[in-house]
């Protein structure tokens, strides 16, 4: 007590600075003090060699024949393939398409996250848009068509991503209803396709839709390949992703499914407008990395024959003239992935704060 007046004394609740929380958690312990001193000195045997040979001793531009006796490594490799790494086998007088139909894409993520255009109007946004970046990158309108066997690159791991996402979503709704209805034959169903598919890896999967489905449609018709592991990829991801809505689905109380049926809602309408947009706001971080997982999936198109992002950077390190620089390549497109990714995880951190608000 000061001058008559009682002092505050500190509450339990009030948040620590945030030095003091960095403080305690690196040093606060013997075991954690000895782990952040492991990771310094692990860090400064890492990174200065990281450093000299990436920024100090890199060559940036100039011909294959510099790098030859470089100690760092050779960027300018990036210049020259940097077309080719992005879109692969597409034709290089016409590369505007798929770099049109690659922003499309990332156009079209970018704003379904945002809060704002959460509407019905979305939906046929996408729908839209991705019709927009295949017709581009089949060639029309105006131009000679192009097969899919020459798209690669960037383009297929944003397109099989982003159409194997929403393509899986309405589906995956359905079979996480399904498995917790009260039928039991819809149920039996939608356990077993759950989890034969989830049991299952993506690349046997792959398999099956490039080797084993051409067998088993009748003489004479055939399904594009690029379609057929979009096709494969939409039902694998919506397996996992029915899972995740099942457990948002779980969470929800039972107070919520009386209430809407208190107010004369059927089950749909309770579904859609009580029930599944509370369970999909508690499972926003699992289905960000699910998204994140089928981003890095895509690479496995290489078993049936399709070249995405990170295979083709592999191809452009073959080239004769600039052989051998793989290092680059995969350090490029690793800084890629890096890049979605992280921004990826970041709003998903934001998202799910700003919901709790």
């Amino acid at each position: 007590m000061t001058d008559g007046v009682l002092e505050a004394a500190p509450t339990a609740n009030q948040p620590l600075p945030r030095w003091r929380r960095l403080r305690t958690g690196l040093f606060g312990t013997p075991l954690n003090a000895a782990v952040t001193l492991a990771c310094l000195v692990l860090l400064a045997w890492v990174v200065p060699p990281l450093l000299r040979w990436s920024l100090l001793d890199a060559v940036w531009v100039g011909p294959a024949d510099r790098c030859a006796d470089a100690a760092g490594a050779c960027w300018a490799f990036i210049g020259e393939k940097l077309r080719y790494i992005l879109f692969g086998f597409y034709d290089q007088d016409r590369h505007w398409r798929p770099a049109v139909a690659s922003a499309i894409l990332l156009a079209l993520a970018v704003v379904s996250g945002m809060p704002l255009f959460w509407r019905r109007a979305t939906l046929g946004l996408w729908v839209c848009g991705l019709a927009v970046a295949v017709l581009l990158l089949t060639g029309e309108p105006g131009g000679p068509a192009v097969p899919t066997e020459r798209w690669s690159g960037l383009p297929v791991s944003l397109l099989l991503a982003a159409a194997g996402l929403v393509g899986a979503f309405p589906l995956a709704v359905l079979l996480a209803l399904a498995r917790r209805s009260r039928m039991g034959g819809v149920r039996t169903l939608a356990i077993l396709f759950i989890e034969v598919t989830r049991g299952v890896p993506l690349i046997a999967v792959l398999y099956v839709a490039t080797l084993l489905l051409p067998l088993m449609l009748p003489a004479g018709s055939a399904i594009d390949k690029l379609l057929r592991a979009q096709i494969a990829i939409i039902l694998f991801v919506s397996a996992y992703l029915a899972e995740i809505i099942r457990a948002g689905l779980q969470a929800i109380p039972a107070g919520q499914h009386e209430a809407a049926q208190a107010l004369g809602l059927g089950y749909w309408q309770a579904m859609r407008l009580v029930i599944l947009p509370q369970a999909l706001r508690t499972v926003i971080p699992s289905i960000v990395n699910l998204a994140i997982g089928l981003f890095q999936d895509t690479t496995l198109i290489i078993v049936i024959g399709l070249f995405d992002l990170l295979n083709t950077a592999r191809t452009a390190a073959k080239d004769p003239a600039w052989l051998g620089f793989y290092d680059e390549a995969f350090g490029f497109v690793a800084l890629i992935y890096l890049t979605v990714c992280v921004a990826a995880s970041r709003y998903s951190l934001w998202l799910e704060h700003r919901l709790q608000r």
